[in-house]
This record gives structure tokens, sequence and C-alpha cells, in this order.
């Protein structure tokens, strides 16, 4: 039906006869010269209509927006002055001879390029007509290419694209999984991945050597900007690796798709971070390097002080107080900081303390703040001399638990960054290692894997029994501009060590063999050293293109309440479905039957 893509036209087929298929982007009549804008996936070019041609012209002065054409024509130069710089096909245009309408369109819900912001529900319910148009189209086609470029990559890196089946066991991932009935299994369930973790490992037991495979996973949790409950994610394993080469080789792949896709720089060598700076430097384990604020523990300066806001915290063995200095930060008004009191809040702080520097030569008398009375001068002093504050700054307090203090002066940080423009550059990779194997549930009274339980700890069987609480793992993520893009740990290959862990975690032997058992028999049947790491591929678009959201860099997102408005789905199904399945609904809890 058509000779040339709109997009690719150029002074290369001046005088060429061609044939056009594509959308009426925009019409124009000029005083008895009518232009049509037409589009199609490759871009725009410019159709000229001349009354010369009656038939065509009186077809071209009907058409409208989103009516799909064939127009055949002669590519000619555009008139002098009349030059656009801004379209790829802007030196040429069509002179058409020849226009068939191939579809009709009733006016867009939303026009497709105008500033007038679209309600997102109405995006994603007409989301074919969002899809059309040009920021949605590049990003796209930045996806394919992403996802081309770490495919060739793999490939050229000996890797097999092996794929694992959906209809899998539930596992312990960390979110709940989304049930699938069985028909021919009364009564009982496939789970839809959360990820192919445990098949990737049997892989390598099976000899694969080197293992990938882009692969849509399922989470049924609650959402954010950057979470789907269907994902897509990169999904690696190897054998015979530690976790220096693995890393090594993935920071070459991420290094090598920037520079192709966006030809972005990354440097050499990524900084590698311990957990516990992160924390301790950041209060996040995926911290946004491009901000130059950090957190100082002051705890011990404050153990002593009257002020048990501080004091408690600081005497507690869970406690963290912490100092952050935003430079030349002394203009915030009063308001803003209230604002700024109330984000915290959000975290589980209880206030925002802080301090204006005036006058450091001034001593206690140069600080302005309701808590300088607290505390006896040379407190002060030490913790001024602690931040290296200089007049001028202003200086943030956080005094809680320590998880608390972490998640609300770490959202702190970020936020200030990123308002006030701190940011030091554009990008900045991180590698963050040596996670704690676990970590305490208060309310369970139990500990929880960290990453998964099938994760490998940096010590013996011996020393993980006797300090599960401070045993180390040999996990590893990559974080790029404060997002976690990347996940992998080397695995347990020991029968020993895995029941070990599932001991740990309150898995016993009983409930170990029925859901693991099949990993416990393979594991006797020498399975290799391996380990692996998992990308989210739709937070490395959405980093790449500059998208808000994932869902803007995937065709077809769920909303925030993990609902389809194209589809309407979820949706009810019929009551033959439900019988074939055995399955018979219950009202959703807390509401009464209205025949009751």
């Amino acid at each position: 039906m058509r000779s040339h893509k709109c997009g690719e036209l150029n002074t290369q087929h001046l005088g060429q006869t061609v044939a056009l298929c594509g959308w009426v982007h925009r019409r124009r009549d000029h005083g008895g010269v009518i232009f049509i804008d037409l589009r199609d996936r490759a871009g725009l070019v410019q159709v000229v209509f001349d009354p010369d041609a009656a038939e065509s012209f009186a077809i071209a002065e009907h058409v409208r927006s989103e009516y799909v054409l064939r127009i055949e024509g002669i590519v000619r130069d555009r008139p002098e002055g009349t030059h656009n710089p801004n379209m790829s096909t802007g030196q040429i245009e069509v002179l058409g001879k020849h226009i068939e309408v191939l579809n009709e369109a009733e006016t867009p819900p939303f026009p497709l390029e105008s500033d007038i912001e679209v309600n997102e529900e109405t995006r994603l319910r007409f989301r074919y007509i969002d899809l059309r148009r040009t920021a949605m189209q590049q990003k796209m086609k930045v996806r394919r290419d992403v996802t081309r470029n770490l495919r060739q990559y793999l490939d050229d890196h000996e890797f097999f694209e092996i794929e694992t089946p959906y209809l899998t066991k539930a596992t312990p991932e960390g979110a709940r999984d989304y049930i699938v009935p069985s028909r021919t299994h009364q009564n009982s369930f496939f789970a839809l991945p959360q990820s192919p973790q445990l098949y990737k490992q049997l892989l390598m037991i099976a000899g694969m050597d080197r293992y990938y495979q882009v692969v849509r996973c399922f989470r049924d949790e609650d959402l954010r900007a950057d979470r789907q409950p269907e994902f897509t994610q990169l999904d690696i394993e190897t054998s015979f690796m530690n976790e220096q080469e693995i890393m090594a080789v993935m920071e070459e792949m991420i290094r090598r798709l920037f520079k192709d896709i966006i030809d972005v720089d990354l440097g050499d060598k990524f900084p590698v971070m311990s957990y516990a700076e992160a924390m301790r430097r950041y209060g996040s384990d995926r911290p946004d390097l491009r901000i130059p604020l950090e957190l100082v523990d002051i705890a011990e300066e404050m153990k002593n002080v009257d002020f048990k806001v501080f004091s408690g915290p600081a005497n507690d063995p869970n406690g963290r107080v912490v100092a952050m200095k935003l430079p030349e930060g002394g203009d915030l008004s009063r308001s803003v900081i209230d604002e700024l009191t109330k984000f915290v809040g959000i975290y589980g702080a209880k206030g925002l303390a802080y301090i204006k520097v005036n006058d450091l030569a001034a001593g206690v008398d140069g600080l302005q703040s309701p808590i300088v009375k607290f505390a006896p001068a040379e407190v002060w002093a030490k913790v001024m001399a602690k931040v290296d504050a200089q007049n001028g700054d202003l200086i943030f307090f956080g005094a809680d638990k320590a998880h608390v203090v972490n998640e609300a002066m770490g959202a702190l940080r970020v936020k200030l960054g990123l308002d006030r423009n701190l940011l030091t550059g554009p990008w900045k990779p991180l590698w963050v290692v040596d996670f704690p194997m676990f970590a305490w549930d208060d309310k369970a009274q139990r500990y929880t894997a960290i990453h998964h339980p099938f994760t490998a700890p940096s010590c013996s069987v011996e020393e993980l029994v006797a300090s599960p609480g401070t045993a180390l793992s040999r996990a590893y993520d990559l974080v790029l501009n404060g997002t976690e893009v990347g996940g992998g740990s080397i695995r347990i290959n020991r029968t020993a060590m895995q029941q070990t862990v599932f001991d740990i975690l309150g898995i016993g032997h009983e409930e170990a063999r029925e859901k693991f058992g099949f990993l416990l028999d393979a594991l006797k049947y020498g399975a290799p050293p391996h380990g692996g790491i998992a990308f989210g591929l739709d937070r490395l678009v959405m980093l790449m293109t500059g998208a808000g959201s994932i869902r803007d860099v995937i065709a077809f997102p769920k909303t925030q309440t993990a609902a389809c408005p194209l589809f309407n789905a979820p949706a009810v199904v019929s009551e033959e479905q439900l019988k074939e399945l055995g399955i018979r609904l219950r009202k959703p809890a807390g509401k009464e039957d209205k025949q009751d």
C-alpha cells in the first residue's frame, strides 16, 4: 500500500513518486491550497493539494484530524523561506496527486499534540489514541531499542534466552501472589510468578551456565509511581561467577546501553558502597548521589542533654539522632519549614527541628531556633563543627527510632535536593552491597529475608546460626539517581545452608519439603556456585526517557488501583465459569447480605 514511511522522506527522494499511508495530524486551508500533515510511526510529512487535481482536492477538503489516508504524490523542495528545521522532513513536501480515505475518524477525546493536561484515567481509557502521540511513540521506540540492545549484549556474551513458565507455584517473594484457579485440578491453584527465581536456579543446576529472559512478572501489591502489578524485568543467572565478576559484566552492559541508546557516558567504574554506609550517610539503601546533602550522626553529643526529644533516641539502642546541613538554607521561610514538617510527618516523624546559622562567631547567640535553649552552648558548638556549618546555613534535625529517622530524613534530603536544584550531575550510578541477611519483624516476632530466602550469606552455617541478626548477605543492588534499577545475589547452592536459612525464617522441615522439596532435592545433585540479577526494564526506560512514571513507558499499564480502564478489568465472571472451577464467591468482609 505504501512505498515509504512519512518520516523517512528527505531531499534524496526529490522528484520521486511515493505512496504514503498514515493519519491526518493537521489539516490547513490556505486560500485555495490545502496542506495536510500526514503522520505515521516514523514521523510527519507535509502534503500539498492544489485545485488543479480537482478530484483529490475535493476529497482533501473534507478530511479531518485522525482520518486514515493513502496518498500518492511527488516529492519536491519546499518553497524558499518555508523550510522547517524542527522536522526531519522539513526541507521537502509532497505534491499530492491522489488521495484515498482508508477510514474516517471521530474527533479524538483529547488533542494529540497540545500543552493541555489530560487526566491519566482518560489517557488510559483511550490508550490507543494516547499512544499515537509523538512523545509516546518515542518512548516506545526507546523501549524497543533498549530491549534489543540488552539482548544483543547478552547474546554476544554467550547467554541463552530461555522461557520459564507463567503458571507456577506460590513462593515467598515479599508480595502477594496473583492466584489462578485450575479447572483440571479442582481446589488447587497456580500462581503467576513474582520472578522466575527458582526456575533460573534450576537452569543453573541443569548446566545451562548462562541464562537470560525478558520476562513478565506479577505482584499483587500497593502501587507507586514506579510500581505495576505486572511488569517486565531482564532476568539473568550465571554459574561459576562470584559477585564481583557478575557486577563487572552487568556494569559493562548498562554502560554500553546508556551510551548506545541515549549517548550518556556513565563513567569507567561505578562506585561501590555498603548498605550500612548508605543508611548512615543518606538514610536510604538507594541513595541519589547527585544530591550532596548527608546525614550526620550526633547521638554522642545529645546523650546528656535535658532535651528528651533528642536524649531519648540518643540513649536508645534502636534510636538515632542526626543533623543535616542545607547550605545557604537560611532563606527558607517559616511557612516553607512548616510544609517540610508536614512532609516528614508522612514518614512517621513527630516533628522537624531546625537551627538557622546567622553568625557562627557569636556562638549560641548567632543560632536562631526554639531548640537552642535546650542544650549547652558547647554541645551546639560541637554539632556545628561536625556538620561544618557556615553562616547562612540551615540545619535540620531528626530524632526517633532509627527506621523513622532514616525514612523521614532520607526523604527530606531528596526533596530539598530536587526543590532547590542541588543536583551535582545528570547521572550517578552506584552499587550497594553487604546487605543484612535478615530483618526482625516485631509484629510477627520472627526474622524475614531482606532479599529472598535463596540469597547466600557471607558466612558459614555455624556463624549464621550463632548470629542471624548480624549476618550479611552476598547481595548487590544497582542504583541510579536514587532508583533501584537492578538487584541480585549469589544463591545458596548447598542443601544444609538452604535448610538453615529456612529454619531461621521459621520455615520448618515439613513446610520446606512441601513448598521447596524440588529445590532441596536439586541442590543434592551437584548444584554449581551460581548467582544472578534482575533489572527492572520499565524503570530503566523510565529513567532513560525522563518519564515521570513507568506507566508512561508501558503500552497498556494499569492505574494506581491496579485496574485497566481500557478493558474495564478486573471484571466479574459468569456463574458457569465459577462452577467449572469449583469456586463459590463470598461477600467482602464487613458487607452484610441485604436479604438477611
